[in-house]
């Protein structure tokens, strides 16, 4: 998952935010523009709907993206290629994003992020 925290968000804000997500409580309000715009590149290379969605080859185990004011949540298929890991986080990096691990619960910065 890719997080718009602010500069002071700590690891815990992210987990917790993932959690009411996961409650369904999402917040009431206009998308974070990092949010689209990581959403808007990310789809455009690895579509998550129409027909190119389906097709073989496609890095989603589950499609639509689950896309939210301040988070966009990806399933990754388990053959997805490393190129598509390393597109989001390369966009999550230059979109000053975090990313949360759903598999160990980890939450890091991209390499490139600066704060």
């Amino acid at each position: 998952m890719v997080w718009a925290t602010d500069n002071s968000a700590r690891p815990d804000d992210v987990r917790a935010a993932n959690a009411r997500c996961a409650r369904g409580e999402h917040p009431q309000r206009p998308a974070d523009p990092r949010v689209v715009a990581f959403y808007d590149a990310l789809t455009s290379s690895y579509p998550d709907r129409g027909p190119r969605a389906g097709l073989a080859g496609s890095p989603w185990a589950s499609a639509p993206l689950h896309a939210a004011a301040d988070h966009i949540q990806m399933r990754l298929d388990e053959n997805c290629p490393d190129v598509v890991l390393e597109t989001i986080e390369r966009l999550a990096g230059e979109l000053n994003l975090d990313l949360l691990d759903l598999q160990d619960g980890t939450v890091y910065p991209p390499p490139v992020k600066t704060r």
